[in-house]
């Protein structure tokens, strides 16, 4: 994705990677729950693309369900370095989301919303500032989502309407041991350049305390497209990202 592609860059599944909820049965639920999260990652790829300059970032939100509806809302926050590096400002994503979950039938669920990632100073020529319509459809481990952007993408100029298509699944290979699976394709509209395919192999494992998660990442996107400013170096090359979160 190109909040790099100004310069030259996950909910949703955020970088924090996916966690493992324990399962609760519908009717010992709360009518209204909000929950925090916190974590340290590696390295923040969001759709495959470093947001950090292939560094690390500290991260952190909170959630809000009503779960007799299925309406939620919620706020995420990481350390950023792209905007800055693109010759703009500031070092904050915030992600300001949306929405609602139910089910279709007992094996099929969906997930639609509204998600807008906020760049405090980016000040760049075209805003960074972004929002994007989505939904989900979820059979067992698997899902199928698909983001819509309805503003410009990313801080660039003319791709509004781009498209992100996110394909994968969160397979339990044991007790707390979770197989996560994904590719995704970003079409960026009026810039076929900068359109590209990411992918995601990795294992999430929750310790109780913490849970911990590690995948490989890459993409084909355009080593010039998507060359760091600061340093040249490729942002969407194929890495080990680890990340440790936390649910409170």
């Amino acid at each position: 994705m190109k909040k790099i592609l100004v310069a030259a860059i996950f909910p949703t599944l955020f970088s924090v990677g996916y966690v493992q909820a324990q399962e609760v049965k519908p009717e010992m639920k709360p009518d209204n729950e909000v929950s925090f999260n916190a974590a340290l990652t590696s390295d923040y790829r969001y759709r495959g693309i470093s947001q950090t300059r292939l560094q690390a970032a500290l991260q952190g939100g909170a959630d809000y369900v009503h779960n007799p509806s299925g309406l939620y809302a919620g706020a995420w926050f990481s350390s950023i370095k792209w905007t800055k590096d693109a010759g703009g400002g500031g070092n904050l994503e915030a992600d300001l989301y949306a929405g609602r979950r139910g089910e279709i039938n007992k094996d099929i669920s969906y997930d639609i919303g509204v998600l807008t990632y906020v760049y405090p100073s980016n000040g760049l020529a075209t805003d960074a500032n972004t929002t994007e319509v989505y939904g989900q459809l979820s059979y067992g481990p698997a899902y199928v989502k698909y983001s819509h952007a309805v503003t410009n993408l990313f801080g660039i100029a003319d791709s509004k309407n781009s498209g992100y298509l996110d394909l994968g699944a969160n397979i339990d290979v044991a007790t707390g041991l979770t197989l996560n699976i994904h590719a995704g394709r970003q079409q960026v509209k009026n810039n076929s350049a900068s359109s590209y395919t990411d992918w995601k192999i990795g294992l999430t494992k929750d310790f109780g305390v913490l849970t911990g998660a590690l995948a490989v990442v890459g993409t084909n996107a355009s080593e010039t497209s998507y060359a760091s400013p600061a340093n040249g170096k490729f942002l969407g090359r194929t890495a080990l990202v680890m990340t440790i979160s936390k649910i409170f």
